[in-house]
């Protein structure tokens, strides 16, 4: 089943695994952009420590095909989503995963739920169902109950 609806637009920052990624995944059959954005230094040691240097601006560049609008305006509002359901995302932050398949599962547990079960009051419903992937609003017991059990540790 074909999940996209058209050409997927992508839009990531300017490191060479990304592109290697995305052709990989994608082939030529997308709209693929590179955004690299341009760090003046902070103001002092300290600083440098909690936030970046300020943006002094960025540079764009269509690597394939030719995206009409590129943006990071959904992904940095999915980024602060992550970081505001998840501390283990916050820079800084003492709530982290002591396994990284742990890591990985919250996460996915999260988009799941993002997807499926929370309805977003900008399009009246959940992604899935506005996306055809689903025709109701999913309950978190729904969310789960395709996984395996956890095996008794006793």
């Amino acid at each position: 089943m074909d999940r996209s609806l058209g050409v997927m637009g992508i839009l990531s920052p300017c490191l060479p695994p990304n592109l290697k990624a995305v052709e990989g995944a994608f082939g030529l059959d997308v709209d693929y952009a590179v955004l690299h954005k341009i760090y003046g230094a902070p103001a002092d040691d300290e600083a440098r420590r909690y936030f970046p240097g300020k943006c002094l601006g960025w540079d764009r560049k269509t690597v394939i095909s030719k995206p009409e609008d590129v943006s990071t305006s959904f992904a940095e509002r999915q980024n602060l989503t992550v970081r505001m359901s998840m501390r283990r995302f916050i820079r800084l932050a003492n709530a982290f995963s002591e396994k990284f398949d742990n890591h990985r599962c919250i996460g996915r547990a999260l988009f799941m739920y993002f997807d499926f079960c929370w309805v977003h009051h900008t399009i009246r419903e959940t992604p899935a169902m506005g996306a055809g992937l689903a025709d109701h609003i999913w309950t978190v017991e729904e969310m789960v109950a395709p996984l395996e059990p956890i095996p008794d540790a006793n």
